[in-house]
């Protein structure tokens, strides 16, 4: 079993690199917590998608934490990095988004994986819960998604971004992006809509089980946003878009599933302090060991 970690943003709201910030009781980051609890439920193969200035450095840190029988790639999400039958114009800054830092990894991956955001922390129970899914998994058409609640999700600091989710019978009908959701005096609410959001919402936080069915469905959806000189510029193709496009189209069904797991992220420098009390309690409760690799 594959794990792909999503390790190439900017951190804008955060003030720096915070997938590289020293979380942990003994300086490790945010990301190691996941990995650690993804092979301790049966994951064998890391792939990480990262910026090419951190590429080296974050292939050393890991390299010398993991057992060498644990495959690792460390990958960069380059612009240039484009379908072949494609091009563009103009002059390009960011990369073009979650679903093209995924992409990245279509020839290292070749069975179904787990995708996370490498800035969250998503509880021992995801993995868990994710790595039944891919045992039990009898078709490349079947995708699973950890859901969350969207009550614990929020931030104190300001406004979030979250994929508000429909659902029914434990099936993903609809993703809806909302990018400013924010709770004043406990009511949560959608800024740009004004819309008061169900507490009990269940949330999309980017941790997906997909198969390497998604790599050439996010090719030609790749290759139609290319297309449109309009897009080259500044905008970006989306994870929870293709997913959402692929659903609609009969090419997939996604599973939600509950693993009843914990969740924090680090949206705002301004959480590394509740980030940090939490990873040092999780340490002194027996959860990891400290330091993490022995």
């Amino acid at each position: 079993m594959t794990l792909l970690l999503m390790a190439a943003g900017s951190g804008s709201r955060y003030g720096r690199l915070k997938q590289f910030d020293d979380l942990g009781p003994k300086g490790e980051f945010l990301m190691e917590f996941s990995i650690f609890d993804a092979l301790q439920n049966g994951f064998q193969h890391i792939v990480v998608i990262t910026k090419k200035e951190n590429q080296e450095f974050l292939r050393k840190h890991l390299y010398e934490r993991l057992d060498n029988s644990i495959k690792l790639d460390v990958l960069v999400q380059r612009i240039e990095d484009i379908p072949e039958t494609s091009s563009f114009s103009g002059e390009r800054k960011k990369p073009w988004g979650t679903a093209h830092a995924v992409w990245t990894a279509r020839d290292v991956i070749k069975a179904p994986f787990v995708i996370i955001n490498a800035d969250d922390y998503y509880g021992q129970n995801a993995f868990k819960g994710a790595a039944e899914f891919i045992k039990k998994q009898k078709s490349t058409d079947v995708f699973g998604l950890i859901g969350y609640q969207l009550k614990d999700t929020l931030s104190d600091f300001g406004a979030v971004s979250r994929g508000v989710c429909t659902v029914k019978d434990k099936q993903l009908q609809k993703i809806l992006e909302r990018t400013k959701i924010s709770k004043n005096k406990g009511v949560i609410k959608d800024e740009d809509s004004g819309e008061i959001l169900d507490a009990n919402a269940t949330v999309s936080m980017n941790f997906w089980v997909c198969t390497p069915k998604i790599f050439e469905y996010t090719k030609r959806y790749f290759e139609l946003f290319l297309a449109q000189a309009k897009n080259h510029e500044k905008n970006e193709i989306y994870l929870p878009f293709v997913a959402q496009e692929m659903m609609e189209n009969g090419s997939i069904s996604v599973e939600v599933i509950n693993a009843a797991s914990d969740w924090f992220g680090v949206t705002y420098y301004k959480d590394k302090d509740i980030a940090v009390e939490t990873l040092k309690h999780l340490v002194e409760t027996g959860k990891y060991p400290s330091p993490l690799w022995q």
